[in-house]
């Protein structure tokens, strides 16, 4: 396979569920993939994807403050990153999460879903996965 087409996975962590969102193998579109309950397998269920769908690159959301800080859950994050590198052999970056959970909530709300499906926190952590790595994608592109 051409070295010049692979994904890249975004993660959206929580204690309780972590959002999964891919992008398309030229990295210009993020797309939810799916929720996964954060337990003893989901470090393996991420290991799985990274080898099933040809990812090379994970963005982790980092919850900074609104000073720019880590706070605790950002003490979480990076041990889930820590536990994540020891079990795939790709860069891990981490990105600014601020407010994908609530621009998640206004797609869904926008999307036409009715109160009880934009309740379902698992479809808001995986449409905050997709943000989160559309605009990671985004600032590649316009880096570039």
């Amino acid at each position: 396979m051409n070295d010049n087409y692979y994904r890249v996975l975004g993660i959206d962590y929580g204690s309780v569920r972590i959002g999964l969102a891919l992008s398309d193998p030229l990295r210009i579109i993020a797309k939810g993939y799916r929720t996964i309950p954060n337990n003893d397998h989901a470090v393996a269920e991420i290991t799985n994807i990274v080898r099933e769908e040809n990812v090379k690159t994970i963005v982790v959301g980092m919850p900074f403050d609104l000073k720019g800080e880590i706070g605790s859950k950002g003490t979480e994050v990076e041990q889930f990153i820590d536990t994540l590198r020891r079990s795939v052999n790709i860069e891990i970056k981490k990105y600014d999460e601020r407010f994908t959970s609530v621009m998640a909530e206004k797609s869904l709300h926008e999307m036409g879903m009715t109160k009880k499906q934009r309740r379902n926190k698992g479809n808001i952590d995986e449409i905050a996965s997709a943000i989160l790595l559309q605009n990671y994608l985004d600032a590649q592109k316009n880096s570039r």
